[in-house]
């Protein structure tokens, strides 16, 4: 049985709170090079690899900047850091709810990813939090869909991580969300909604298909305001966009959702206009480091329920987001 290679910590630091791409070189392939893997693996043109490495911008595990011929070493890892996108800077606060020498319970905006990923790097939870609190190896413990809003789950110490993510894993996280959805007279509530829902690698939306349940979804109705409702909604457990696709499935689709019941067209960036009615409100558990029984509370509020004409007039939120 071969011996899984040990990992060196990174010769880069961190840039803007995201860290350099790490890359362990495979077995096999038959390349000569470092160069000519990278090529071949990561750019559009070889114009653009060999730009890096003539920049000293692709380094061996000693830090060092690596040379064009530098030899293929299967198993070797090389770090970089990726030319960040243009990044439209979301206009709204991340706050901090709580923090211990163990954890941080950021309340994030909606249209702020969670970590770094695509086209958005550096405009996202982790990487502000860690730039904002200066805290270099903040990692996510999981994470939110970037345009729900609400109580998101840090870790502190890196080799803590592996206890808080297990809490989400084997469902120890009792976490209870808020949507502003159309008000229907004829759908009886409480109810809990199962169904199997698969999400395809490429396809914006998850869909229903026939099997063996693995969503559940107990959805409430906490208050009502002529056509519009109110919902409380607790996941029994954490497929992709799970929420969306049961309210969506009982006909009350969440107020400002791009991709159900269909997918719209791409909003253009900057574009922070009638953000998604969907809220992460509260997050319990029991601590697995120190036992301490924890309650958080989201402090956000949705607007669709309180200023439903503000949140559905775009001229009124262009203005307000600019």
């Amino acid at each position: 049985m071969r011996r899984k290679s040990r990992i060196p910590p990174s010769p880069l630091p961190q840039r803007d709170g995201v860290d350099p791409v790490r890359i362990r070189l495979p077995e096999g392939g038959g390349w000569a090079t470092v160069r000519e893997h990278l090529v071949e693996r990561l750019a559009p043109s070889a114009e653009v690899i060999d730009r890096m490495i003539a920049d000293g911008l692709i380094v061996g595990a000693d830090g060092r900047p690596l040379a064009g011929d530098t030899a293929y070493a299967p198993g070797m890892f090389v770090w970089f850091h990726r030319e960040p996108p243009d990044e439209e800077r979301v206009p709204f606060a991340l706050g901090v709810v709580y923090r211990d020498e163990h954890i941080v319970v950021a309340d994030k905006p909606h249209f702020l990813a969670t970590t770094p990923r695509g086209s958005h790097v550096t405009e996202t939870a982790l990487a502000r939090l860690r730039r904002d609190l200066g805290i270099p190896a903040l990692g996510a413990a999981h994470r939110l869909d970037r345009l729900t809003a609400g109580l998101l789950l840090f870790t502190v110490r890196p080799e803590e991580r592996g206890a808080y993510q297990s809490l989400f894993g084997d469902r120890r996280v009792r976490k209870e969300y808020e949507a502003i959805a159309p008000y229907s007279p004829g759908l009886a509530l409480p109810r809990t909604v199962r169904s199997r829902i698969v999400k395809e690698r490429g396809v914006m939306a998850a869909r229903e298909v026939e099997g063996e349940p693995n969503a559940v979804s107990l959805v409430e109705l906490a208050g009502r305001r002529e056509d519009i409702g109110r919902y409380r909604l607790t996941p029994g457990t954490g497929q992709t966009h799970q929420l969306r696709v049961h309210m969506n499935a009982l006909g009350v689709p969440i107020l400002g959702d791009p991709l159900y019941p269909v997918v719209t067209g791409p909003v253009p960036a900057g574009d922070f206009r009638r953000p998604l009615q969907l809220l992460a409100r509260r997050l319990e558990f029991t601590d697995p480091v120190t036992g301490q029984e924890h309650r958080f509370v989201s402090g956000r509020e949705l607007e669709a329920w309180d200023s439903f004409d503000t949140w559905a007039a775009p001229d009124l939120l262009a203005e307000t987001a600019q």
